[in-house]
Formats: C-alpha cells, sequence, structure tokens
C-alpha cells in the first residue's frame, strides 16, 4: 500500500474491517499469528475461529482501508515523533496488555516511550468542575510530576486539562488519551495543550485518523486511561460519571482508585463519595497517593500561603452557604456582606456557586 509497509497495512486492514471487533481480532491473532497471516488464511480456517459471516467479510478489503493507508503514511511523515504501535511491537504498553481489552494498535503522537512507564498514575474528574475541583486537579498533578511520577488523563474539559496542565507545569510528563483519531483534537480548545503535549509528552489514541468525537468512544479511551497507570484519582465526578466508568474500570484491572472527597452539598462531590463508599481510598494530599505505592516524599502537595482570617471565611466555613445565611451567622447587612464576598471571590478566596451559594476555596 502507498507508503505503509505491508504488515502495517494488514493491521490496518484488521482494525478497519466490519464486524471485527477486539475480541475477534485478537481472536485471529491468537490463531493464526499476525494480520498478514489472517488475510492470507483460507475462509474455512477463518470459520474454526470466528462466525462464518466475519470469516467471509474479512475475504475483501474494507473500503476506507486505501484512503486509511494514505492518511496514515501522511500522518507518520509529518514528523519523527509520530508513530503507530502495534499489539505485537515491542513498544506495545507492558500495562496494556495485562488489561482485559487491549487495543490492537496505538496511533502516537510524542514521546512514545512514555506509554511503558511504570510510575503512572490517572487524574479524571468532571468536564464542568468547581474552581476548588480544578485547582486541586493541577496542584496534585504538578506533585505527583515533580515526585518523578506520569500523569496520565483524557484531554477533557475540566479536570483532565487541568491535570494535564499541572504535570507539565510541574515540569514532568504526561500522556492524554483521545476519544478522537488523533489528528482531531477534542475539545478545539485545548488544541494549544495538546500540542503542548505533543511536545513534551504523548497523545495517544486507539482510533483510526479521521475519527470525529463520537459519544461512544470515550467509555472506550476510558479503559486505556485506567490501563495505563497504576492508580486512578477522581478528583470531582457526579453520579452519573464517565469518571465512575474510569474508577471501575481501574478496579477491575487490580489497580488502586483514589478519591477527593468534598461537600456533602456539592453534586460534584458525589461520585467521589459513592467510590468511597466503595472501597476507594480516601485522599486528602497527593502524597497520601504516592505513600500507597511507597513513593511518599514526606511533604504535603504545594500550597499557596493559607488565607488570612476573615469573620466572612469564618462564617462561611468549608460547605456552601448562601447571601442569607451568612447575613445571620455576622450580623452584617446584607449590602456590606455582598461587597466583602465581591473582595473575597476577586482575591480568590470564594467562589460563587449556583443558585446563589458562596463556597470558600482551598487547594489540595
Amino acid at each position: 500500500m502507498a507508503g505503509v509497509d505491508d504488515e502495517l497495512a494488514a493491521w490496518l486492514r484488521l482494525l478497519l474491517s466490519p464486524g471485527v471487533g477486539r475480541d475477534a481480532a485478537r481472536r485471529l491473532l491468537a490463531a493464526f499469528g499476525s494480520p498478514q497471516a489472517v488475510f492470507v488464511a483460507s475462509t474455512t480456517a477463518r470459520r474454526a475461529v470466528v462466525p462464518p459471516s466475519l470469516a467471509e467479510a474479512l475475504a475483501a478489503p474494507p473500503e476506507s482501508w486505501q484512503a486509511q493507508c494514505d492518511a496514515t503514511a501522511a500522518w507518520l511523515a509529518g514528523d519523527g515523533t509520530r508513530r503507530v504501535v502495534t499489539l505485537g511491537d515491542a513498544l506495545y504498553p507492558p500495562a496494556l496488555l495485562h488489561t482485559a481489552d487491549p487495543p490492537l494498535l496505538l496511533f502516537v503522537h510524542g514521546r512514545a516511550e512514555l506509554l511503558a512507564a511504570r510510575d503512572a498514575l490517572a487524574i479524571v474528574g468532571s468536564r464542568n468542575p468547581t474552581a476548588q475541583g480544578r485547582d486541586n486537579a493541577r496542584a496534585f498533578a504538578a506533585h505527583f510530576a515533580r515526585a518523578g511520577w506520569t500523569v496520565v488523563s483524557g484531554l477533557a474539559l475540566g479536570i483532565d486539562g487541568a491535570a494535564h496542565e499541572g504535570a507539565l507545569e510541574g515540569g514532568g510528563d504526561t500522556v492524554a488519551v483521545m476519544g478522537t483519531g488523533i489528528d482531531r483534537v477534542y475539545p478545539a480548545r485545548h488544541r494549544e495543550l495538546a500540542h503542548r503535549i505533543a511536545r513534551d509528552g504523548a497523545l495517544v489514541s486507539e482510533f483510526p485518523l479521521g475519527t470525529p468525537p463520537l459519544a461512544g468512544h470515550f467509555p472506550q479511551r476510558n479503559r486505556l486511561i485506567a490501563g495505563l497507570a497504576r492508580g486512578t484519582l477522581v478528583v470531582e465526578a457526579a453520579l452519573e460519571s464517565g469518571s465512575l466508568i474510569t474508577a471501575r474500570l481501574a478496579a477491575e484491572a487490580g489497580r488502586e482508585v483514589f478519591a477527593i472527597p468534598g461537600s456533602i452539598h456539592s453534586p460534584q462531590s458525589r461520585g467521589c463519595h459513592a467510590l468511597i463508599k466503595q472501597g476507594a481510598k480516601l485522599v486528602e494530599t497527593a502524597d497520601d497517593v504516592l505513600g500507597e505505592f511507597g513513593s511518599a516524599r514526606g511533604a504535603p502537595a504545594a500550597t499557596p500561603a493559607p488565607a488570612p482570617r476573615d469573620p466572612v471565611l469564618d462564617a462561611l466555613g468549608h460547605d456552601p452557604a448562601t447571601l442569607d445565611a451568612l447575613a445571620a451567622r455576622t450580623g452584617w447587612p446584607a449590602a456590606d456582606l455582598a461587597a466583602r464576598l465581591l473582595e473575597l471571590e476577586l482575591e480568590g478566596h470564594v467562589q460563587r456557586l449556583p443558585g446563589g451559594m458562596y463556597q470558600r476555596r482551598e487547594r489540595a
């Protein structure tokens, strides 16, 4: 095929063959030894491994095969940090080989060796986090990075993006697992972040080039996030959250699961609380996580100077409160209280929540 060798062309054909999922593909590879051998084999021989309809479908290449081979060749020629790592490649991540559903191949842009990093931690969470949750993700990731750990996440808005940014700011390594083709950055506003990760870390996708952001692809992506890491930290998550899927997959793969608790009144904390009830380890500092692997540095995650003592902050406490509730606690006139809350918000000590609520901001 144009631009790609016969071996890679055969892997791409197997990936693109309609109806041939990862399980059937792995059974074919186990039976015949390589994708090329799968296609050379007779339909009768393939029928002994997969249903007759699939055995017959494999006799002819899919319509998109030629275009995908050409696109892959052009993508690989873009620079020397792009490669396709197949299930039979020596660079294939050992951690993924020990999961229940390893992908057939991985498109990698950046430092492919990071996929085999032994000390890797996943950080996941809400796409719509509180400001506190975003700060926690960034601070924890920076601490892990400074301790020499690779931070793995999914390039999504919210907690994922903050985790990648924190790892880069900490001078460490980060891997972004994408739910699209590696040539399609989603969300678009993370395009610059993706460029930074490709330069200093690694982008990775199991999907063919040009694959759009389809909803069903993100749960598939989550199993790779969990599979590449020794543990998964959930920072904030609602009860109906893809992050809980990642945590479940991590637990099923025998990996550690951690969760940061939050206010009992915050919907974004309920997923974390549910995980803790189910056995996830409650963590308050980054070293609570690292200590589980015997690599805590004995110092808490970097934090800013504590907020000054303030009667409004003291009255606010650590749970959200309304203006009326704060007025009752402080005895301040509503106008004076609103003005002070605005000052505290601008100083970064308080955040305004939906429904006229206010919450104290504290870092990890």
